[in-house]
């Protein structure tokens, strides 16, 4: 242990400035990162000095590559509530960040997954470095794309969201700003210069304008036809039939999806495509309570700790999913997991008060 913060902040110039500080640990987001990001968070926002926040990480290999995922399957399996502890918190500041009253800059360069897609995509402005690798994984793992990814993942284009929530595609600088999911791109090496560029009572988009470039080697266009005609299947058995079915030039991309598909857990995937449906209709905050009820149940399953086993903890990459086929989770299961949580619904009061 270093005893050093996970976490940093400090005020330069115009700017409230966040440091993601676990490089060692890909900046992977932990409930005392939460607990001290949120009132720092509020706190500015009430402090008439600070015209802007900037979110950037230590290290060059991630901005955050998620949650800390072992932490919370080690408090599940131990059936102890600071598991759904971590959600109700991580997904109260990921709807205060929505809502942030001031411009809130997330510096997005390697690895951004899950928790760290939730503290950067809601930010009014994203940028992508040349290192970004952007990805909702989450279905492999038994779980599904949360921290607002019911609500953002629908509003990409087309169905470019669905394919990325069922099967955890990763996509490059270039795709996340044609897609959306970032704002700007800004080479690698000058993310030091666009830190102290914002730090100084200058228009913040003539900055960000400033730096940018037009990144190249984008993907998804050319599959966009693919994604939306395959993906645009009411339910995962129809994706995966259409991704089978296709043929031409762009067949050899489809068999590989749908493979990728069948390794995930189907219970997940089943998840995954009802929030896509269910979010494209629904406002942000109706979505991270959705999100909330979810792994609530989630935490109460299988899938979720054989995947963390597989993957993270004995790396055998061989999860036994509970059911093991698509077939045997019903729309009533699904239906379950989505169900009203009653008295114990997320509260989302009070997120500018400490």
């Amino acid at each position: 242990m270093t005893g050093e913060p996970e976490i940093l902040f400090e005020k330069r110039g115009c700017a409230g400035l966040v440091t993601l500080n676990r490089p060692k640990a890909l900046n992977a987001l932990t409930l005392n990162m939460v607990r001290a990001l949120h009132p720092q968070l509020i706190e500015w926002a009430n402090d008439a000095d600070i015209e802007r926040v900037v979110v950037r990480a230590a290290g060059e290999k991630a901005f955050c590559a998620g949650g800390d995922i072992r932490q919370l399957y080690d408090w599940g399996r131990a059936g102890d509530p600071m598991a759904l502890t971590f959600y109700a918190e991580e997904y109260r500041l990921n709807t205060y960040i929505k809502r942030y009253p001031k411009p809130y800059v997330a510096l997005i360069d390697g690895i951004d997954m899950g928790g760290g897609v939730g503290i950067s995509v809601h930010g009014s402005h994203r940028v992508a470095g040349g290192r970004t690798m952007f990805a909702m994984p989450e279905t492999g793992i038994g779980l599904f794309p949360d921290v607002g990814g019911t609500y953002f993942l629908p509003r990409l284009p087309g169905k470019v969201g669905t394919w990325l929530a069922l099967t955890g595609a990763r996509l490059g600088q270039a795709d996340v700003v044609e897609t959306g999911v970032a704002t700007h791109a800004v080479a690698s090496d000058r993310f030091a210069a666009l830190t102290e560029a914002l730090c100084n009572p200058s228009n913040l988009d003539e900055i960000l304008e400033s730096f940018s470039q037009p990144p190249s080697g984008t993907t998804v266009p050319e599959l966009q036809s693919l994604i939306d005609r395959c993906f645009s299947g009411a339910t995962v058995e129809a994706i995966l039939s259409r991704l089978d079915s296709e043929t031409g030039a762009q067949a050899e991309w489809a068999v590989k999806a749908a493979a990728t598909i069948r390794t995930k857990s189907p219970t997940s995937l089943k998840i995954a495509l009802r929030q896509m449906q269910v979010g494209a209709k629904a406002d942000f905050e109706d979505c991270m309570r959705t999100e909330f009820r979810v792994v609530a149940r989630v935490l109460k399953g299988h899938d979720f700790f054989e995947g963390v086993r597989a993957v993270i903890i004995d790396k055998d990459n061989a999860p036994k999913w509970r059911p093991d086929s698509l077939s045997d989770v019903s729309d009533a299961d699904v239906d379950a997991v989505f169900a009203p949580l009653g008295a114990d619904e997320l509260d989302l009061t009070g997120l500018d008060r400490v």
